[in-house]
């Protein structure tokens, strides 16, 4: 008796909801990382799940949302869209918002596209350029407007600007990690040398001014790379960081009742304590802008 490999059977329950209307057209089906959790299989089986669907004309991707369920009369009459390098990068960067930076594959990429992963590299010579150009995409999506009149505004601009680049695309800070080696992005080098504009007329040095722009871009990615850490555990746990904490509370009851901790008690004991990235991302800017404004001070004396 031949047994039905695990991602047909997936396969065949998700098609039973999209026949019997419990999912309807336009309706998300289960993610790669959804599907995981719900039947306990790894993203590769997750991943032929939904090529399976694909193939069968059930499902499509469509930007900005995910896997959706095809309206059958839209279906009869849609055509394929020509494969443009344009086309590949927004589709790469569905996939890797969906799913992580990790999941993104020539090969993973050309199924969700109904392709060869040849096809592909007639447009991009691989995944190392791929990035380079979702990186490029990511950050020219919002302008960053005119520079203002003082250097303040301007880098708090600056810096809420990229946080909110990482927000939508949360893998851009592993991608985006490394100093010595940047990303060559024009609109990378044009945030900058937004950047430095903004620094233009203090009585900075030159050097000053860079280190002032990668100290600042470095704070928000430290954040970033949080952000996307803790968001990794929260799929992969299943767990918020409420169940998390209520979870876990007893370990740390345990830590503290055998070693004994008062400067950190007294901290959090008075009318609790909350943190936050976010709580973390606003103390940490006002603090970095008021060094700012030292040095600018003690170079402009």
């Amino acid at each position: 008796m031949t047994t039905e490999p695990p991602y047909l059977s997936i396969a065949t329950e998700i098609r039973g909801r999209i026949q019997t209307g419990v999912l309807a057209p336009g309706d998300r089906v289960p993610s790669t990382r959804a599907i995981t959790r719900e039947w306990g299989v790894a993203m590769a089986t997750a991943t032929k799940v939904l090529a399976a669907l694909r193939q069968e004309g059930l499902v499509r991707v469509e930007p900005g949302v995910g896997t959706v369920v095809v309206d059958p009369r839209q279906a009869r009459q849609a055509t394929a869209p020509a494969l443009t390098r344009a086309r590949i990068v927004r589709a790469a960067l569905e996939l890797a918002d969906s799913e992580g930076l990790n999941a993104l594959t020539m090969r993973r990429l050309a199924t969700v596209l109904d392709t060869s992963a040849m096809a592909l590299y007639r447009h991009v010579p691989g995944k190392g350029e791929l990035v380079r150009l979702m990186a490029d995409e990511a950050c020219g999506e919002v302008p960053l407007g005119p520079v203002p009149g003082h250097w303040r505004p301007g880098l708090e601009r600056a810096a809420r600007w990229l946080r909110e680049v990482y927000a939508r695309h949360r893998w851009m800070a592993q991608a985006m990690a490394s100093f010595t080696r940047p990303v060559a992005s024009p609109n990378a080098m044009a945030y900058t040398e937004w950047v430095l504009a903004v620094l233009w007329e203090t009585p900075l040095t030159s050097s000053q001014k860079l280190h002032t722009h990668l100290t600042l871009f470095a704070f928000v990615q430290g954040l970033a790379l949080a952000d996307d850490l803790e968001e990794q555990a929260r799929l992969d746990t299943g767990l918020s960081d409420g169940e998390w904490m209520e979870q876990n509370e007893p370990r740390f009851d345990a830590m503290q009742s055998g070693h004994p901790y008062p400067l950190l008690d007294a901290v959090t004991r008075d009318g609790g304590f909350e943190l936050s990235l976010e709580s973390l991302f606003e103390f940490g800017l006002r603090r970095t802008l008021d060094g700012v404004a030292a040095m600018i001070d003690e170079t402009s004396g």
